[in-house]
């Protein structure tokens, strides 16, 4: 059994000082694998400081310098690959697969952000008359916060574009992540930063993550999780006007336009909804098809869903891991009771566990068809492996279908037609629209509209959420051009 009480202060770990003790779930077994002690307000602080020591000098190091420790934090997560991969899935319950990609992607966002520092100029042309330069600076200490379906990976993307741009950091992860956190911070530590670039404190919202947010020598935040918990960040920036960053609930829509390959769009569009088992931001858990092939596509749905397989996370062939915890696996049921009460024809799955699997927090893979879009499971995040069919008659319909909703961060578009397409994307409500793929392009800014978020992540746009642009006008050679009249 792990015992986690270490946090990460000033190039250092150190006891974690806070009074709360939590126990580490393995969610596909209900088995207690570990106890961790929480950070604690008085942690927080010491983090915070430590970033407020480490920023002036960090502010200075040039670009090769930076880039120079982003693929130094390259290469200790690589290392580390294994380590983290190992603990998404005893921890998480993530599926081999995914636990996988997202040990080799929290590696590859230093590599990207480093790709993006090289191009990137922080001093420009202003004005139209030459005698203004914009400058872009480090915003100053920034607090970073990564959510528990993606903890490494948030970790990292957050964190590459935070040192690519010279800004010291507080991380604070979920606390239901303490394993996968602990194993992140190894590596950072690893990769020989300056002390107080990077600290890490877990612990919940309510103190130490409120202690980051209010705190007045931390100049920016960023943070990835639902809209609710995003208003409360958002309010609490206002009183020291941080920059904030926000990423987002998501009720993503899948459209498969009338002359879509079904043969093609059907699987795409069920990796699209039951992506890291369901728990994503971006899962496409709205599937709208042309009501001339609805019945065509339920039947492809039945036949791929029939084949995902659900279970022990370490097995290749799985699919579809468990649900976070308990918590999480109530919610989806509720969903699901909610969606048959209120008339959506069931396709696959529904309530209860898998036929054969007696514990953990495993969900049968449930489609809904018949679904309105005014219906609780149309228009709730979920975050679980759940999808609603929604019949469409014209392309019109279907875009406003799919931009009715609060949110708005990623959609899918399948069709034949690229240039259809293209027209179709363009008119989506999304601040990120695939068409016939279901994996991003990590170079280009992610991020909502509406209540899914505020702000940009990845690469330029990403790099630039931690700077802030500073003009700068020079005197002109000719006394003359700077003759200004006051009316």
């Amino acid at each position: 059994m792990q015992t986690i009480d270490q946090i990460y202060i000033d190039g250092a770990f150190a006891s974690a000082t806070g009074d709360e003790v939590v126990d580490i779930v393995n969610p596909a077994t209900e088995e207690v694998i570990g106890r961790a002690r929480l950070a604690g307000l008085d942690d927080a602080r010491r983090a915070i400081d430590a970033a407020m020591r480490a920023q002036p000098a960090f502010a200075r190091t040039t670009k090769a310098e930076r880039m120079a420790m982003l693929e130094r934090l390259q290469a200790a997560l690589l290392a580390h690959a294994d380590a983290i991969r190992d603990a998404t899935i005893e921890e998480y319950g993530g599926p081999v697969s995914r636990a996988r990609w997202v040990a080799n992607y929290a590696s590859q966002c230093f590599g990207d952000a480093a790709r993006t520092l090289a191009a990137y100029e922080f001093e420009r042309p202003a004005g139209v008359d030459g005698v203004s330069t914009v400058a872009m600076e480090p915003v100053g200490v920034s607090g970073l916060f990564a959510p528990w379906n993606s903890t490494a990976g948030t970790m990292c993307s957050k964190l590459a574009s935070a040192i690519a741009a010279g800004c010291a950091t507080v991380l604070k992860p979920s606390e239901l992540s303490p394993i996968q956190a602990h194993v992140v911070t190894r590596a950072l530590h690893d990769a020989g930063l300056p002390p107080g670039v990077v600290n890490v404190v877990t612990g919940r919202g309510a103190d130490v993550g409120a202690e980051i947010g209010r705190h007045g020598s931390v100049a920016k935040l960023s943070f990835t999780g639902s809209t609710p918990t995003g208003k409360l960040i958002a309010r609490a920036a206002v009183d020291t006007m941080k920059r904030v960053s926000l990423a987002l609930t998501g009720k993503s829509a899948s459209l498969v336009l009338e002359d879509a390959d079904l043969d093609a769009a059907i699987p795409l569009a069920i990796a699209a909804a039951f992506m890291n088992s369901g728990q994503a931001c971006v899962a496409g858990t709205r599937l709208l098809i042309p009501g001339a092939r609805m019945a065509e596509a339920i039947e492809r749905v039945k036949v791929a869903v029939s084949a995902l397989r659900v279970g022990d996370p370490r097995d290749p062939a799985t699919v579809i891991g468990p649900m976070v915890n308990r918590a999480q696996f109530d919610r989806v049921q509720h969903f699901i009771r909610r969606g048959l009460e209120q008339g959506a024809t069931l396709v696959a799955g529904g309530e209860g566990r898998p036929e054969g699997l007696g514990r953990g927090w495993f969900v049968r893979p449930t489609v809904f068809a018949g679904v309105r879009n005014d219906m609780d499971i149309a228009r709730e995040e979920i975050f679980g492996p759940v999808l609603s069919l929604v019949a469409f008659e014209s392309e019109d319909e279907a875009v406003a279908i799919a931009n009715d909703s609060a949110y708005g961060l990623q959609a899918y578009v399948f069709s034949t037609d690229e240039a259809r397409a293209r027209g179709v994307a363009s008119r989506l409500q999304a601040g990120t629209v695939l068409i016939n793929r279901v994996v991003p392009d990590l170079l280009a800014p992610f991020g909502g509209v509406k209540q899914s978020g505020v702000g940009r992540e990845f690469g330029v746009l990403g790099l630039e959420a931690f700077l802030e642009p500073k003009t700068i006008t020079r005197s002109p050679a000719s006394r003359s051009d700077v003759a200004i009249k006051y009316t």
